[in-house]
């Protein structure tokens, strides 16, 4: 079986810099498939066979050295198991080289992944996998490489998606395509696949990326009083429901991830300090009266500082994947719970956890500044705010009908 090994040759080029390459090894003899990229020798370990941390490119370098050697890797392994297998070292070089005129836009996938894993971005990854999956149920997409992605294959695929006994939603569809578009991009950025063949873009022929505007429909306040008022004494699993639905909404429509996740030393005297589990950004709120009353409910089960407040995770294990899995599981749990809740309210609307973060911005309006709000939903740029408060000012339009049809 021939090895393989990542490597920097000892050929500089004119500017001084060492090529990247990989090294394949049989019967003592080897040969190299080089990279397509060059870099001082001072970045890079020896020891490791990557380029060092300190280079300004690391990542994406070393990246395109995990799917270069998973590329040759898988094709090593087709020579073997070959019924006539290549003994010359060139020849298996000229059979790679054959094989990998195209890339391959799965094996580059599953190099993205695993740099996900080693970032511990456990919750991108449970959202971006399905999307992979999508791709590799499309019969044109069994064997897929970036040159096949074209404006065609992809309006195909658009179209198979939206026919498809099991049709997925316009936002799913578009999920999809700027998933492709970001492996895409990272491939032309480490120079695995031309610009040229580029499917997105504006100009005619291209493929545009239009994000559809969802419709958000929160509660009222007249509704959230209502859901305070009700008499839940009767149901414990609808009450402590309630509670956690309640405790997101008064903190400006804190995601349930954020808040089964919240433990005692959160609490800091009168304000609650955390940072967001979606963007990693730190924020302070004060504890309202309505929230010291939940957070007074759970305090006899406080045991240590680090405890969860609310009892969801208490079982799940110390690790980040188990925190999330057990995080989805309760968030459905609790979706299942405020809709038998919504029905006792005889509240029309469908309820569920993210409601409280629509039901705050309904309920907000226009008349908290926008500025404010930016601070509060934690948005990097204040157009998302104002998209996201689009859907629930109403006013203007409210009196521009009454001025037309109101005599």
């Amino acid at each position: 079986m021939a090895t393989i090994q990542a490597t920097l040759r000892r050929k500089k080029n004119n500017a001084g810099l060492y090529p990247i390459s990989i090294r394949i090894t049989k019967n003592r003899k080897s040969t190299y498939m080089y990279t397509g990229q060059y870099v001082d020798e001072k970045y890079w370990d020896s020891v490791k066979n990557k380029v060092k941390k300190n280079h300004p490119n690391a990542t994406r370098l070393n990246n395109l050295i995990s799917a270069k050697l998973a590329e040759i890797n898988k094709s090593l392994l087709d020579i073997e198991s070959d019924s006539k297998p290549i003994a010359r070292i060139e020849e298996i070089k000229n059979t790679i080289k054959n094989k990998h005129k195209n890339h391959s836009f799965y094996t580059f996938a599953e190099a993205y992944f695993e740099e996900l894993e080693k970032n511990k971005k456990y919750s991108r990854i449970d959202c971006e996998r399905p999307l992979l999956n999508r791709i590799k149920g499309y019969p044109r997409a069994k064997t897929l490489t970036f040159e096949a992605i074209t404006p065609l294959f992809l309006r195909g695929f658009i179209s198979y998606l939206r026919s498809t006994k099991d049709s997925v939603g316009e936002r799913s569809i578009v999920n999809t395509l700027i998933f492709i578009r970001t492996l895409h991009n990272r491939a032309s950025q480490q120079g695995i696949v031309s610009r040229d063949n580029y499917p997105f873009g504006n100009t005619d022929g291209k493929i545009k990326i239009r994000i559809p505007k969802s419709i958000k429909i929160g509660l009222t306040s007249e509704e959230i009083r209502i859901i305070e008022d009700i008499d839940l004494s009767d149901n414990p699993k609808q009450h402590h429901t309630r509670n956690v639905f309640l405790f997101s909404f008064y903190l400006a429509g804190m995601r349930v991830s954020d808040v089964v996740q919240m433990t005692w030393a959160n609490v800091q005297g009168e304000r609650i300090y955390y940072t967001m589990n979606k963007n990693q950004k730190n924020l302070s709120l004060k504890i309202h009266g309505k929230l010291q009353k939940i957070l007074d409910e759970y305090l006899p089960t406080k045991t240590a500082h680090t405890d969860y407040i609310f009892p969801e995770l208490k079982e799940a294990a110390n690790n980040p994947k188990d925190i999330l899995r057990v995080s989805k599981t309760a968030n459905k749990r609790l979706n299942r719970y405020l809709a038998q809740i919504a029905e006792r309210a005889e509240i029309t609307k469908k309820i569920t956890m993210h409601v409280s973060r629509h039901s705050f911005g309904n309920i907000s309006g226009d008349r908290i500044p926008l500025q404010v709000l930016q601070k509060l939903y934690n948005h990097s740029d204040i157009k998302t705010t104002i998209d996201y408060q689009q859907n629930f000012v109403n006013k203007d339009l409210d009196d521009a009908l009454d001025s037309v049809i109101g005599f």
